[in-house]
């Protein structure tokens, strides 16, 4: 039996799927599903191998033309392990029979958002706490019912006479079946992925997001682009010197108010202007720019004590190129906060771009951040946060 290294990471691929066709290397954001999931064990640098088990003949040749010869393995998986009917475990079992290995970690391409981290994490537990074996879950604070014929509905995990807040909740532990981890001789001994001293490792609440349907692929693809977009990851300009929003879906919810005499009213977040408060506090000029032209708007920048406002801007990006030149500056020293196509190519051309977080997808898909927040709940003051903390 040949030796390929102490611990594996196993990734089980089938030609077929009833509810995607082609599922496992449909494109995702731009790569095969598959894809996600090996990168994340490669960066992890844990496994000795990575074992791609399939009976897919494209995904084969993909995988080799992907990863070479690389730590990937690809295994012929018999078309007897590869039915709508067969278990995972049947295919572990048959990989398992011919060579020899200490550890194996199942991982399921059906989770993209797995990370290299959480491999880290789970293994450092799995050996650290001497597990036999170990599953991902996800914190899940929900009240859980069951119809119990006669007797009505049920609770199962909370008393309804007590119930607690949210925060002092301790909810319940789900299994999102990203990645499993087991010893070898476990697995044979038992014939299941999981047995004796189990132990969880706990990811974040958006990895509960399994690809099973179409409607997931959008799902997730927004949540890789989130992800991809974070504050944490952005690679920002150091040298920001004006910082620049636009009114509604921003500084607004984008929700049109009337009063009973027909004035128009306008809802915005205090939170915001402390945001614009911090940024001139610490030298950055601060400016408004917006396509309608109201007293509104011009009564908040006052209040704001804003250095430049835009009003009725139709071509803002003509705008503000016309404003760095008077300032001496240039368009990568704006950073700038916009939320529908109108705002798209002054997006693409600021040194520093956001979005709110319910701001059209387009433009999601061109700024350096998405933020966390949404329009009209503090996506300014988000902004303004990490424009100070990148540059201090």
């Amino acid at each position: 039996m040949e030796k390929i290294g102490r611990d594996i990471a196993f990734i089980p691929l089938r030609a077929g799927s009833k509810s995607i066709p082609r599922k496992n290397y449909q494109s995702l954001a731009g790569k095969p599903l598959f894809s996600y999931t090996v990168d994340a064990c490669l960066s992890s640098a844990i496994f000795d191998l990575v074992v791609i088990a399939t009976n897919s003949d494209i995904i084969k040749v993909m995988a080799k033309d992907l990863y070479g010869q690389s730590k990937v393995l690809v295994f012929d998986r018999s078309e007897e392990n590869a039915q709508d009917n067969s278990s995972t475990e049947s295919v572990m079992l048959e990989f398992s029979e011919k060579y020899d290995f200490d550890n194996i970690t199942l991982v399921q391409a059906t989770s993209p958002l797995t990370t290299a981290d959480d491999f880290k994490l789970a293994w450092n537990k799995f050996k650290d706490d001497r597990l036999d074996s170990l599953l991902t879950v996800v914190e899940e604070k929900r009240f859980y019912w069951k119809e119990h014929g006669e007797s009505g509905a049920l609770p199962l995990n909370y008393d309804p006479k007590s119930r607690p807040r949210r925060q002092e909740f301790d909810g319940n532990l789900v299994e999102n079946g990203a990645f499993y981890i087991t010893s070898k001789d476990s697995l044979m001994s038992s014939q299941c992925r999981l047995s004796g001293k189990i132990g969880v490792h706990i990811m974040a609440s958006q990895t509960a997001v399994e690809i099973d349907e179409p409607e997931d692929f959008l799902i997730v693809e927004n949540l890789l682009l989130r992800q991809e977009k974070s504050g944490d990851s952005a690679q920002v300009s150091r040298d920001i010197k004006l910082v620049l929003s636009d009114v509604d879906g921003v500084l607004t919810d984008a929700g049109m108010y009337y009063s009973e005499t027909g004035d128009e009213l306008k809802k915005f977040n205090t939170r915001d202007g402390k945001g614009f408060e911090l940024l001139k506090n610490r030298g950055y000029e601060v400016g408004i720019i917006t396509g309608e032209d109201t007293q509104i708007v011009s009564r908040r920048a006052r209040k704001l004590k804003v250095d430049h406002l835009f009003q009725e801007a139709s071509d803002k990006l003509s705008i503000i190129s016309n404003l760095v030149k008077k300032l001496g500056i240039t368009l990568d020293n704006v950073a700038f906060i916009g939320d529908d196509l109108n705002d798209l190519e002054l997006l693409k051309a600021v040194g520093l771009s956001f979005c709110p977080s319910n701001g059209h997808a387009e433009n999601k898909r061109v700024v350096d951040v998405i933020c966390e927040r949404g329009g009209g709940e503090g996506c300014f003051r988000e902004m303004a946060e990490f424009i100070i903390k990148k540059n201090a």
